[in-house]
């Protein structure tokens, strides 16, 4: 058995872990960057971007079936799956080379260690079976794993996929049945309804996405049962497989039917890869579910020198907040003992569906719990003038504000042009902007951005701010 001591030793070459790296090779040369599966990270190898390759050619479909509408005729499209999937497989696998040269090409040799890490106490690691790594400071950056309930290993085996798999198909199936409400399954499932693909999606407790603000979720809700029978409160009474097909019994319109499904596509949550790497040999603090107690602000786990960033500490499990976490936690394990807090940016969150899902700034469930007193206004983009011109007039946006300083506090939408909106609204959050200042902002017409502003008018009339001249383009129609 080797022995070998580092400054510091870095578990995982995720977003988190490569950002960690970077940050700490700062302060010191002393660097272990350890990785035991494959270099690269979730988003590229089976996360945003593969996602995003199988959502476009959906969206390109669903473009195509709908061209009628603006009196454009055009043949059924016809999904070439073998096609779909290999343009998926290939431009993935374009991301993970570019990820993998990465690491290959920018971090030292002699700094990548190889092997799976287990602590054996507080400082000590074994790596592999022939390595023990004594580190003075330790970043904890091992991402997180696909769950499902344990009674599907049984009674479903090797029928159950997860969005991991779905990536890696040659061809589209005929079915899948997906389970979970999420940010993966929604944008997975409508995406297969577009490409052809059979579907059921059952989700549970009324869970849509990202989204806390009860008139928003239950907007979006309505529109995805619309779209594509999505149940985000299914009533399931069995599922098991019976020889290579997977059976779910659920009600249904008040009635109980049975369908048959090539896979059951599991969307059920992910788990911080902590309860496989020795905590129980250290005396690192610990929550109820196992992960460590650590400060959001610095990243460190309670007064120790141990450090934990990305999807291991499922706070926020987004890529960009990942590289933040990275940042700040490889940051104070380079200069240990100097801890110091770290910038983090307005939360800000997007569903790639159609219409698209987003947050930004404070949730309406947080505002909520933390009883401060604000303000809400609001659209919808069903007459909106730019989104019925689209046809894309799909919609509800709830922005916040607090009384008082009169401060922009956060918002919640379904619709079009999420994306770009919640960036627009976290940039305001984040530069501490009033509703005011907003309303001041220029709006071009005819954009989807002035529905904004008819949710900003609003919350300002409920802000008691004064009514604010409201000039109508009498040309343009509802909602511009």
């Amino acid at each position: 058995m080797q022995e070998r001591a580092v400054d510091v030793a870095i578990i995982g070459t995720g977003t988190a872990g490569m950002g960690a790296y970077r940050a700490a090779a700062q302060f010191t040369e002393s660097i272990a960057l350890i990785e035991g599966k494959a270099y690269g990270t979730t988003c590229a190898r089976v996360g945003c971007m593969p996602s995003k390759l199988l959502i476009s050619a959906a969206d390109t479909a669903h473009a195509v079936a709908g061209a009628h509408r603006f009196g454009v005729l055009a043949e059924r499209p016809t999904i070439d799956g073998v096609a779909v999937m290999k343009r998926v497989r290939e431009h993935r696998d374009a991301f993970v080379n570019y990820v993998r040269q990465s690491v290959e090409e920018e971090f030292e040799a002699a700094h990548r260690v190889w092997g799976m890490a287990r602590f054996l106490d507080d400082h000590r690691l074994q790596v592999g079976n022939d390595l023990i790594l004594r580190a003075d400071r330790i970043v904890i950056a091992t991402g997180s794993r696909p769950i499902w309930p344990a009674a599907w290993n049984e009674s479903v085996g090797d029928r159950i996929i997860v969005n991991d798999d779905v990536f890696s198909w040659t061809d589209l199936p005929r079915s899948v049945v997906v389970f979970g409400g999420g940010v993966v399954g929604i944008e997975l499932a409508q995406a297969l309804v577009r490409l052809g693909v059979r579907i059921r999606h059952f989700g549970k407790d009324d869970v849509v996405g990202p989204l806390t603000d009860p008139d928003v979720r239950a907007y979006a809700a309505k529109t995805f049962a619309a779209d594509y029978g999505f149940q985000p409160n299914a009533a399931v009474l069995a599922v098991y497989r019976e020889r290579d097909e997977v059976v779910v019994r659920f009600r249904v319109d008040g009635g109980v039917k049975e369908e048959r499904f090539e896979y059951l596509l599991a969307a059920t949550g992910r788990k911080a890869n902590v309860d496989n790497i020795g905590l129980e040999n250290t005396s690192l603090p610990l929550q109820r579910n196992g992960i460590p107690v650590f400060d959001p602000l610095t990243c460190q786990i309670g007064d120790s020198h141990v450090f934990i960033a990305g999807d291991a500490d499922q706070d926020r499990t987004l890529l960009h907040e990942a590289a933040d976490e990275g940042r700040i936690a490889g940051e104070n394990a380079g200069r240990f003992p100097d801890v110091r807090n770290g910038a983090r940016r307005t939360p800000i969150g997007v569903v790639f569906s159609d219409p698209q899902i987003a947050t930004a700034g404070a949730s309406y469930a947080s505002l909520v719990e933390s009883g401060v007193k604000f303000a809400t206004g609001q659209v919808s983009f069903e007459d909106q003038g730019r989104a019925t011109v689209s046809g894309k007039n799909k919609g509800l946006l709830r922005v916040y504000a607090a009384h008082g300083s009169r401060a922009f506090l956060g918002a919640e939408m379904v619709g079009p042009g999420a994306e770009h909106i919640a960036h627009l609204l976290a940039w305001a959050r984040q530069a501490n902007r009033t509703v005011q200042d907003l309303l001041d902002s220029p709006f071009y017409h005819p954009v989807l951005e002035e529905g904004l502003r008819t949710a900003l008018r609003q919350v300002a009339r409920n802000l008691r701010l004064g009514p604010e001249p409201v000039k109508r383009c009498m040309d343009c129609g509802p909602g511009a």
